[in-house]
C-alpha cells in the first residue's frame, strides 16, 4: 500500500480542508490546514513549544522551512509587521494552503509560499524559522539544512524545534561541526529549542 506522507509533493489522498486557530504571541490566527499537509487541523506540539519558548522575531527578511500551511511563518509577519516572509514547502498542497491563509489574513503584501526552486538563488534571510521535517531521514535533512543555512545573513540566526527522541542533540553537535554554532535556549515537552548563528 502506498502511503502518503506530508512530505510528498503531491500527495494522492483526497483534499479535505480543516479550520483551526493558532493562538500565537498574542494573535489568533484563523488558519486552514488540510490532509495530506502536516498537523492537518491543528498546531503540532513542537510548533506549539516553538512559540512558548521563543520571543516575536524582530523583522526583516524571514525564512519558513518546510512550512506546512504556513503557521510559523503567518505567525512572524502577523506578530512582526516588518517583516518579509519566504515560506517554502515540496508540498505542493501545503504552498497552495499557506497563500490561502496569507491572503485570508491580509498580508500577502509581506508573504509568500512557494517550492524550494522557486526562490531566487541569490536571496539571503535575517532569520530562518522552522520545525524541520525530521522524519524525511538524516541524510536528506543535513542536505536541506546545508541547502538554506548558507542563505543566513551575517549575523543571522535560525531557530528550529526538533525532537530529543528524533535526535535534536545529535544535531545540535552536527550543525556545530559545520561551521554553525547552534546553542539550545529551550526544552520542553520532548522538545528542544536550537538557535543556529551563521559561524
Amino acid at each position: 500500500m502506498n502511503e502518503d506522507h506530508y512530505f510528498s509533493a503531491d500527495p494522492s489522498v483526497a483534499f479535505e480542508r480543516a479550520e483551526l486557530t493558532a493562538s500565537v504571541w498574542g494573535h489568533d490566527l484563523d488558519l486552514v490546514s488540510g490532509s495530506g499537509v502536516f498537523a492537518r487541523g491543528r498546531v503540532d506540539i513542537g510548533t506549539s513549544v516553538l512559540f512558548r519558548e521563543t520571543e516575536t522575531p524582530a523583522g526583516g527578511r524571514i525564512l519558513d522551512l518546510g512550512c506546512g500551511y504556513g503557521v510559523i511563518g503567518l505567525a512572524c509577519a502577523v506578530a512582526a509587521p516588518t517583516a518579509v516572509v519566504t515560506a517554502v514547502d515540496v508540498n505542493q498542497r501545503a504552498v497552495l494552503l499557506a497563500n490561502e491563509n496569507a491572503a485570508s489574513l491580509g498580508i500577502t503584501d509581506r508573504f509568500t509560499a512557494s517550492l524550494p526552486e522557486e526562490v531566487p538563488a541569490d536571496a539571503t534571510f535575517d532569520e530562518i524559522w522552522s520545525n524541520p521535517p525530521i522524519r524525511i531521514g538524516k541524510v536528506a535533512l543535513h542536505a536541506l539544512l546545508l541547502a538554506w543555512l548558507p542563505r543566513l545573513a551575517p549575523e543571522g540566526r535560525a531557530v528550529m524545534v526538533v525532537g530529543k527522541n528524533l535526535g535534536a542533540d545529535s544535531l545540535q553537535r552536527w550543525l556545530g561541526e559545520q561551521g554553525f554554532p547552534t546553542t539550545r535556549t529551550a526544552s520542553a515537552k520532548g522538545f528542544r529549542v536550537l538557535e543556529t548563528r551563521r559561524g
